[in-house]
């Protein structure tokens, strides 16, 4: 499982960069925020939950870590095209909101997944 959510994660980094160099080179930063929610949600947490599986969880492929991983993935790339559907204008917030609602308790229900994986694993936290 790490290796799935590093990969993603660096592919999200990728089309994550490349929208902040095409706001740059367009001087049009209307996807600011889309742009920030697909490092941060697609990049950053997927790649601390591929470290989580490595260190902590012992990359068990379980039913729970399968739909985990889903979970996240389906949550962040529908948070993304609302985003991008939103702040290019090419829909009203009334019509994508829903879609927004739903992918962010998607992406939540996935995050709390990985805290009830975290905490079957057993392992102590070192500091």
């Amino acid at each position: 499982m790490d290796r799935k959510f590093v990969l993603t994660g660096l592919i999200y980094a990728v089309i994550g960069i490349l929208l902040g160099i095409f706001m740059a080179a367009t001087h049009n930063h209307a996807q600011l925020v889309t742009h920030a929610h697909i490092l941060l949600a697609g990049f950053v947490v997927s790649f601390i939950y591929g470290l989580c599986h490595k260190l902590w969880i012992n990359n068990q492929v379980t039913t729970l870590s399968k739909l985990q991983f889903y979970f996240h993935q389906v949550g962040v790339a529908l948070l993304s095209s609302g985003l991008f559907l939103l702040y290019g204008n090419y829909v009203t917030l009334e019509v994508i909101d829903p879609l927004l609602a739903i992918s962010s308790f998607i992406f939540l229900t996935g995050m709390i997944m990985m805290v009830i994986l975290f905490l079957k694993s057993g392992k102590e936290v070192t500091v």
